[in-house]
């Protein structure tokens, strides 16, 4: 069991997969996550990659301070994480609110960053989505963790999947109650302080970065996507038709293909210390097995 100190002092848990000496994927979760919902990529990567995986604060093993929590924080604590497993540079993959911790890490800290891959998240909040959050923070607090998963499910998962896969929603429940809603709500508050001026800085990215959305997600929809494509010169936008926002874990032999791609390419290019060519983002639309 590894950990990383934060600035604070604050204990995150991390696992590394794979070999030393192969190029590093730091694998960012988001809300109320914990490093396992990456585990059907984590294990799938660590062939070919060394995958770095944390709890951010507030989740999993790692420390549940009471308050509210920041995103740059939270970058900050990734940071940490590279620097306890002796790593320079990575290849930064962060989903929903772990991608937009990641958008103030690469903003922040642009020396770390080898490639970035933003998956069903956004650069802003809407004020529907704001309300949404301060809901599920509500229930969380007034009715336990196990009823606001069942809740977020619904915007999580597609109809489809969410059948195919409600029996193992259902076993999280026990697991989900055991968890500290106060280390949600201090992520929440974290999103919901989100200062707007940083989407302004994203034209500073300069790194191979893939934008990856589902066509079903109806909780960080397409659009959101076009805006991170729209503002960062370098970005790809790859929808995957059929899948929501859990797609890494709906569709994860689709999602780990259309990845895969990505860091191959951004690795390669790394390798050969080329400037990635700026040009009009492209657009691939993929169907995601079922």
């Amino acid at each position: 069991m590894s950990w990383a100190q934060a600035s604070d002092g604050i204990r995150i848990h991390y696992d590394t997969l794979g070999l030393r000496s192969a190029a590093p994927v730091l694998m960012i979760q988001g809300l109320g996550a914990d490093k396992h919902l990456w585990d059907l990529q984590r294990f799938y990567f660590s062939t070919r990659y060394r995958v770095i995986a944390h709890d951010n604060r507030g989740a999993g093993k790692s420390d549940k301070p009471f308050g509210a929590y920041s995103l740059e924080q939270m970058a900050d604590d990734a940071i940490a994480v590279l620097d306890a497993a002796n790593i320079e540079t990575a290849h930064i993959v962060g989903a929903s609110m772990g991608g937009a911790i990641s958008q103030y890490l690469t903003i922040k800290y642009p020396e770390r960053v080898r490639s970035l891959s933003l998956v069903c998240t956004a650069c802003r909040n809407h004020d529907w989505r704001r309300d949404l959050l301060r809901s599920w923070a509500e229930k969380a607090t007034t009715e336990g963790m196990s009823a606001m998963t069942a809740e977020a499910a619904r915007w999580v998962m597609g109809p489809r999947s969410l059948r195919r896969l409600w029996p193992a929603v259902s076993w999280m429940g026990p697991i989900a109650t055991a968890r500290a809603s106060h280390g949600f709500n201090g992520q929440v508050q974290a999103l919901l302080d989100v200062e707007e001026g940083m989407t302004e800085l994203l034209s500073t990215i300069s790194v191979p970065t893939a934008v990856i959305v589902g066509n079903q997600d109806i909780l960080t929809p397409r659009g959101d996507s076009e805006e991170l494509v729209d503002r960062i010169p370098t970005a790809e936008l790859i929808v995957l038709s059929g899948a929501a926002h859990g797609l890494m874990i709906e569709h994860a032999t689709t999602f780990n293909r259309v990845l895969g791609d990505f860091l191959g390419r951004a690795e390669k290019a790394w390798k050969a210390k080329s400037e990635p060519v700026v040009e009009r983002p492209k657009l691939r639309s993929v169907r995601a097995a079922s």
